[in-house]
């Protein structure tokens, strides 16, 4: 899987697990997710982090001191789970 490709498969699943109203496509890979980004917060985190691990594989922890860096945006997201996924 390439790299955008797995950014449009990670941005689908945001856009899924949060009803969020705007297409997957749409979302801008190095915009931050939260913010002046997408405009997330700490119990959408926690959504994506369930989806992620049930696709994935991949454990984001709560404590993680990296999750400002993981969660930055689609792209350092979609890169993370490239990293560890086991699925």
């Amino acid at each position: 899987m390439t790299t955008a490709e797995l950014q449009r498969e990670v941005a689908t699943l945001m856009v899924e697990a949060l009803n969020l109203e705007i297409a997957p496509e749409s979302i801008d890979p190095q915009a931050p997710l939260f913010g002046e980004g997408l405009g997330l917060d700490s119990i959408d985190v926690l959504e994506i982090a369930l989806e992620v691990s049930k696709r994935y594989g991949v454990q984001l922890r709560a404590d993680d001191e990296n999750n400002a860096k993981i969660f930055a945006s689609l792209a350092s997201l979609s890169d993370y789970i490239a990293q560890h996924r086991s699925t």
